[in-house]
């Protein structure tokens, strides 16, 4: 049962139902009942437990401060709406264009 199959069947309960029902739960937790995570379950445990941020690229980002002159990066965010991206990702092509073109890439 997952969800709201879950809820409507404690819905449905009596209040002595209910209390029989989660009796368990008003007990201490006891680490001898508690097994190791199967290999499935743990999987599961780390993709829920991962922290949400940005997808990894290459070998990772490094956030940097630089400072850019006012109208040019006005301009650079009119061309990055533009074209959909963001300015990260408008300044990172730019560099790559630069080092393509110095032939250190």
């Amino acid at each position: 049962m997952h969800g709201k199959k879950v809820v409507a069947k404690y819905e449905k309960m009596s209040a002595r139902e209910l209390h029989t029902a989660s009796a368990a739960f008003d007990k201490d937790m006891i680490v001898d009942q508690s097994r190791p995570l199967t290999a499935e379950e743990l999987a599961w445990w780390k993709r829920v437990r991962r922290q949400p941020g940005r997808p990894r690229r290459g070998r990772g980002s490094k956030v940097i401060s630089v400072s850019v002159e006012q109208d040019l990066l006005a301009q650079t965010d009119v061309l990055a709406r533009s074209l959909g991206i963001s300015r990260a990702l408008l300044v990172q092509r730019g560099l790559k264009a630069v080092l393509a073109a110095e032939g250190r890439l």
